[in-house]
């Protein structure tokens, strides 16, 4: 197949990285070459969550020629050196980005969140469009995270700066609606933007009994009702209603509240193991061929975020849930993608934050059997996912976006 000239992703993080951002753009990328274009990646060498985790430099990986910049991810253990591997990463990509070969067009999203400046300049020197995939929002987030001021100098400037983005942009995709609300609030973009949720890693297949799952067994779930938070553990998903409910139903040895992943709140998980909490369990990242048998594992997936951050960050971790046939108990707002979602297509539950009582007698009503049939919420789910947002569709729509875009 001939090539259409080169499409330019600019990523700090890209697979074999577990973090969701980083799959979905490789998804994206090796879409992108199976359409015929030339797609070259430019990410960090070193892994997001892990920096101690290094990959080769160059590497050929499903059709996509990926080239990875050193010195351009530091982990996340602190702001300022996040700071200093997302600046590091920006110059060299706006270097090499230079030099690549036919460029016709670039990809951004917000990791680092300054990303689209590279893109930007890129669109200046070398007249080439480029598409804007947000997949969170700053400096808002930050902002309601108290990291920074909302009336300080670097929280104006970088609105401005998201502004001018918006508007060179030649496509804008946002995760949902209320994500649309907020960026057309900063500039109005809806001739050019589109809607369209994040996949699930997950093909959609048939459910995964627990007597055949070997992760059940492998970690000791055998008779237990699983409550599983699998995903980033970010301070922008506060989990600390989860712990405390688990703590009020320790002595439930039916129960267990399974958390996987990483991220800064994962210490608190580890505190509670390390504290004697029986019921909670912590693991890392699982492999992405492993995520059948792990999502399967649970009987129910806990999805977190708080009021403020509606419409700024959108927990993907939901779409895996419903793709593995298992239902969802959002801690949150209702008044969110996530509360669309369980009242579209009637897939779980929602209990606001803080609400520990609320949280206590739900889980003891599901355990009960009180609160609905979980196996027909998960068929429901399942369904959702392969008429609606299955793999295939979400990801071809995004690619029409980004070839639509070329055109300027």
């Amino acid at each position: 197949m001939a090539k259409q000239g080169t499409i330019l992703i600019l990523t700090q993080v890209y697979v074999p990285d577990s973090a969701s951002v980083g799959q979905h753009m490789h998804d994206t990328a090796v879409e992108l070459a199976q359409r015929g274009h030339r797609v070259v990646v430019l990410t960090s060498a070193r892994g997001y969550d892990d920096p101690s985790m290094k990959n080769p430099l160059r590497e050929l990986r499903d059709g996509v020629e990926i080239r990875r910049l050193p010195l351009a991810s530091f982990g996340k253990s602190s702001i300022p050196i996040r700071l200093v591997g997302a600046t590091l990463f920006l110059l060299q990509a706006f270097v090499r980005g230079l030099f690549v070969r036919g460029l016709r067009g670039t990809l951004v999203s917000t990791s680092p969140p300054m990303c689209t400046i590279v893109a930007w300049l890129l669109a200046l020197v070398r007249r080439a469009p480029y598409t804007f995939w947000v997949m969170d929002i700053n400096p808002d987030q930050a902002v309601i995270l108290g990291k920074v001021k909302e009336d300080g100098l670097l929280v104006r400037m970088f609105e401005a700066f998201n502004r001018r983005s918006l508007k060179r942009a030649t496509r804008v995709v946002v995760l949902d609606r209320l994500m649309a609300e907020r960026m057309n609030r900063k500039l109005d973009t809806s001739d050019k933007m589109e809607i369209i949720p994040p996949w699930t890693m997950l093909p959609p297949t048939e459910p995964v009994l627990h007597s055949e799952n070997p992760f059940r067994r492998e970690h000791g779930l055998t008779d237990k009702l699983v409550f599983m938070y699998s995903g980033n553990h970010s301070v922008a998903h506060p989990i600390g209603t989860i712990l405390a409910a688990a703590r009020r139903l320790e002595a439930r040895e039916d129960l267990v509240f399974m958390f996987i992943g990483g991220g800064l709140g994962k210490r608190d998980v580890d505190e509670a193991v390390k504290n004697g909490a029986a019921n909670v369990h912590s693991l890392p990242y699982q492999p992405l061929e492993e995520l059948q048998w792990s999502l399967s594992a649970a009987d129910i997936h806990l999805v977190t975020f708080s009021e403020e951050m509606v419409g700024v960050v959108h927990p993907c971790k939901a779409y895996g849930a419903l793709a593995a046939s298992r239902p969802i108990l959002l801690v949150g707002p209702r008044e969110s993608h996530i509360g669309n979602l369980i009242d579209e297509y009637q897939v779980g539950w929602s209990v606001e934050r803080d609400q520990v009582d609320e949280m206590v007698q739900l889980v003891e009503e599901i355990a009960g059997g009180q609160a609905g049939d979980l196996e027909a919420m998960g068929r429901d789910g399942l369904e959702a996912i392969r008429k609606s947002l299955s793999p295939e569709v979400l990801r071809g729509r995004l690619c029409d976006v980004i070839e639509e875009g070329l055109a300027g």
